[in-house]
């Protein structure tokens, strides 16, 4: 990820996205857990803000706190570089666990309609 800047706007968008289907499916699909497809939505929802929160983190040491300008530099860019991959994986993780969600609330019926209508 380029910067913290990206990296919030990538968030937000998959998360709009993500939730974007769900609401679709929510008000569009009969016969749905419309309660668990709630909660799968606040779960992104809440996956996306915790990311672009802890994007906002600083690196909380000084030049002085190293002995040389070099090892500053470098502490600096594994700290956001270990950061940045936290979130991540932080933010793919529950969103994996929303979608799980989300698919256990779609009856099988309607999961085997959808597949018979792909598949001719």
């Amino acid at each position: 990820m380029g910067n913290k800047r990206e990296f919030k706007k990538a968030a937000e968008a998959i998360g709009a996205s993500v939730c974007e289907s769900m609401m679709t499916t929510y008000y569009n699909t009969e016969g749905v857990d419309k309660s668990a497809i709630e909660a799968a939505i606040a779960k992104v929802l809440g996956a996306t803000g915790a990311a672009r929160s802890n994007a906002n983190v600083t690196f909380d040491k000084g030049v002085k706190a190293f002995s040389s300008l070099q090892e500053y530099s470098k502490a600096k860019s594994d700290f956001y570089k270990k950061l940045f991959v936290k979130i991540s994986e932080d933010f793919n993780a529950e969103l994996d666990e929303a979608l799980k969600q989300f698919n256990a609330a779609i009856p099988s019926s309607i999961k085997e309609a959808q597949k018979q209508t792909v598949s001719e």
